[in-house]
């Protein structure tokens, strides 16, 4: 986590991005009036050639978009597909609300987390699977619902949840 100060530590952002993040990021800017409004598309370039977003990546697109450190973090911290540490491979975002609740999302994380022997926010040990919790994915007539990477999966059961574990080898 990034400590908050008057003083920002000066970097050179091309020791932490890549030149192909920080061309696609000076991008993204030129689309944008204010440069805050490309933090979120900035944080999504570095996360994908990461799999997540470090403090010093933040550092970086804080100083290639001038803003602070801290407005940057404001924002990697709101939106909750953002990571701030390590995830694996793939990220499974298992639907928590109430309809995929009342259609037995609960058994489903039950045999999730037996399954792959981890508890939410953890990661398999062979770094292929992240578990978490998501309060919804606005999928609920097909309860219960859940993500893996970008890819949706909806009226999920245990008689299909293998299968589509094991489509992300």
């Amino acid at each position: 986590m990034i400590i908050v100060t008057d003083r920002q530590p000066k970097i050179q952002a091309e020791n932490i991005l890549s030149l192909a993040d920080m061309s696609a990021i000076a991008h993204c800017v030129a689309h944008y009036p204010d440069p805050r409004a490309a933090s979120l598309d900035a944080l999504k370039i570095v996360q994908k050639n990461n799999g997540w977003v470090d403090d010093g990546q933040v550092l970086a697109v804080a100083q290639l978009l001038g803003l602070s450190a801290a407005e940057v973090e404001e924002v990697a911290t709101f939106y909750n597909r953002i990571y701030r540490q390590p995830v694996g491979r793939h990220v499974i975002l298992m639907c928590d609300s109430v309809a995929c609740y009342l259609m037995g999302s609960e058994d489903l994380a039950t045999w999730l987390r037996f399954t792959l022997k981890i508890d939410f926010g953890g990661t398999t040990a062979d770094g292929r699977f992240t578990l978490l919790p998501i309060c919804c994915l606005g999928n609920c007539d097909k309860a219960p619902t859940l993500m893996i990477d970008d890819d949706t999966h909806d009226l999920v059961s245990s008689n299909n949840l293998q299968q589509i574990l094991e489509a992300y080898a």
